[in-house]
């Protein structure tokens, strides 16, 4: 008897000496439906302590020095040998950058395989890495209203900390500042969270409960509520991880494209700031030289105005920048400039290595 549904064929034999009949004979036998498949249970959502230890182990916590200044963040493990997912601000213009495991408690060096400065996210590289645990990272991101948790290093201590909350919205625009220097920059598409973000946490996780990364921690503020001012929910600002990973496969494929710069950073040596005539950008004045530099050597000088860089305009401070990142340190170019007192001068000059920017 088959255990699948439908008419089983029944052979009736006589059971005496005469034949009852001289042919077999069909009989329809009605078959119960079989049982449904075993419905797999809901995954039930890890406590603090079970997602604690999940997370801890894929972070790695980060230190990234310039001169005397320095910055601390967070980073998340992607590859067994050590790729790092963090922030570009947490790595921007450091000579040194190490980086301390949560799984081994071990010190790495870190080398900066690639950013982009508009999504602000770095990849980094772990030397000498070797089998580390792997974030486990979301393919789609949780609807509003959902429990998050945000991992990282806050306050710079060296321990990682988790500050739960939920996803209050997505794709928000914002405005940010940078602690360290002032600067501003516009960041798009972000996910919004109340959970209390700060500094130190940049380049965590933001993890659901399961212990899945949905996004990079990057910007927040703590309200602080007086007697005298409304009580309100702390405002924080993740990547989306889809967004993040898509940076990740371009430095992957090892091609700069767009805001996406590949490979050692070219530089240039010399601080600039935007000119404007009439209402429109016009170059990029120079306002101090690095002794030593290609800059130097070429003869910029303070005051002098870049107009020309590998033979394209510059219209501004972020046009040189830009038409800079699209080179790599070795590279030969031409740049143009006018002094103060009104003369026009030209230098070629080698690109050398200096750090991400």
């Amino acid at each position: 008897m088959s255990g699948r549904g439908g008419s089983v064929l029944l052979v009736a034999l006589a059971t005496t000496a005469s034949l009852v009949a001289s042919a077999p004979v069909l009989i329809d036998v009605a078959l119960p439906p079989p049982p449904p498949a075993p419905v797999a249970p809901p995954p039930v959502p890890l406590a603090a302590d079970e997602l604690a230890a999940r997370t801890l182990p894929v972070v790695v916590t980060i230190d990234a020095t310039a001169g005397w200044t320095g910055i601390t963040g967070t980073g998340i493990v992607l590859t067994p040998d050590g790729t790092v997912l963090t922030n570009h601000h947490v790595v921007s213009g450091a000579t040194d950058i190490s980086a301390v495991s949560g799984a081994t408690g071990l010190i790495y060096d870190a080398e900066v395989l690639g950013y982009d400065r508009e999504r602000d996210l770095a990849v980094l590289q772990l030397g000498t890495a070797g089998d580390l645990p792997v974030a486990t990272l979301a393919e789609d991101l949780p609807p509003v209203g959902v429990p998050v948790t945000a991992f990282g290093n806050s306050e710079g201590g060296g321990v990682v900390v988790a500050t739960p909350g939920t996803i209050v919205e997505f794709d928000r625009n914002v405005v940010v500042r940078d602690s360290t220097d002032g600067s501003r920059h516009r960041l798009t598409g972000m996910i919004r969270t109340d959970a209390p973000i700060r500094p130190g946490d940049s380049g965590g996780p933001l993890v659901d409960d399961y212990g899945t990364v949905v996004g990079i921690n990057t910007a927040g503020a703590v309200q602080r509520n007086t007697d005298t001012t409304p009580e309100t929910s702390p405002e924080a600002y993740a990547v989306p991880i889809t967004e993040a990973l898509a940076v990740v496969d371009q430095v992957r494929s090892g091609v700069s494209d767009g805001s996406v710069h590949v490979g050692p950073t070219p530089r240039l040596g010399a601080s600039v700031t935007t000119v404007r005539a009439d209402g429109r950008e016009v170059g990029a004045e120079v306002l101090w030289v690095s002794y030593g530099s290609p800059a130097y050597r070429a003869g910029l000088d303070v005051g002098d105005v870049v107009v020309s860089f590998a033979g394209e305009p510059v219209p501004s401070t972020s046009g040189l920048e830009e038409l800079l990142l699209r080179r790599r340190p070795g590279d030969v170019v031409t740049i143009e400039w006018t002094t103060e007192d009104g003369g026009k001068r030209s230098a070629e000059i080698v690109l050398e290595s200096g750090p991400a920017r």
